[in-house]
């Protein structure tokens, strides 16, 4: 996909080294190839997030505007109107392998700027919106641990599974000799040997 890209000239070191992880990961092998310590580990950092790992770690900016909609002249005055930029690339070096693909398509990754873009004017407060941001882009990071990484399988279910195997294995049996008997009556003229 991108082997057949014209040739460039990136100016910008943010976009430059998203451009680079974007392209490692393209062209590296897919998610369902991942090996079961790259799962355990991802699984084990998903355990361990939490909203504040984000904003503690991840180079990012917060700048305010003016926000839309309701809100009467408290909105045409006040900038309260929260934008969160993240690059890609420092986003994506705090993240499990397995969750990229996932980061990249979502709606709030800008491609042409290589950021990830989250904007927030719920409220009347410039602290209640950047809340709100760095709380979006960590359910952007949950989610994208549901999407791509396996959850695991327990004993129970592991279990229950073979029985279902198992029970159907047996109902097709059945129905294989009951069908065989149909075709051998058939074949004697009806006569019952």
């Amino acid at each position: 996909m991108l082997n057949n890209a014209r040739s460039i000239t990136i100016n910008n070191p943010w976009l430059l080294a998203a451009t680079r992880v974007s392209r490692r990961f393209y062209s590296s092998r897919g998610s369902n190839d991942a090996t079961e310590e790259e799962i355990q580990s991802a699984r084990k950092w998903l355990a361990n997030l939490d909203a504040d790992t984000i904003r503690q770690n991840a180079p990012c900016e917060v700048t305010f505007s003016r926000s839309s909609g309701p809100g009467g002249q408290n909105v045409n005055k006040v900038s309260s109107k929260a934008t969160l930029r993240v690059p890609t690339a420092s986003l994506l070096s705090l993240l499990p392998q397995l969750l990229h693909q996932n980061i990249l398509s979502s709606r709030y990754h800008a491609s042409k700027s290589g950021d990830v873009v989250i904007q927030a004017d719920d409220s009347r407060k410039q602290t209640d919106n950047v809340n709100a941001c760095f709380r979006k882009l960590h359910d952007l990071i949950v989610q994208a641990g549901r999407d791509a990484v396996p959850g695991e399988t327990s004993a129970e279910q592991s279990k229950r599974v073979e029985q279902l195997k198992k029970a159907e294995a047996a109902t097709r049996r059945k129905h294989k000799e009951y069908q065989s008997k149909k075709k051998s009556a058939r074949r004697d003229g009806g006569r019952g040997d």
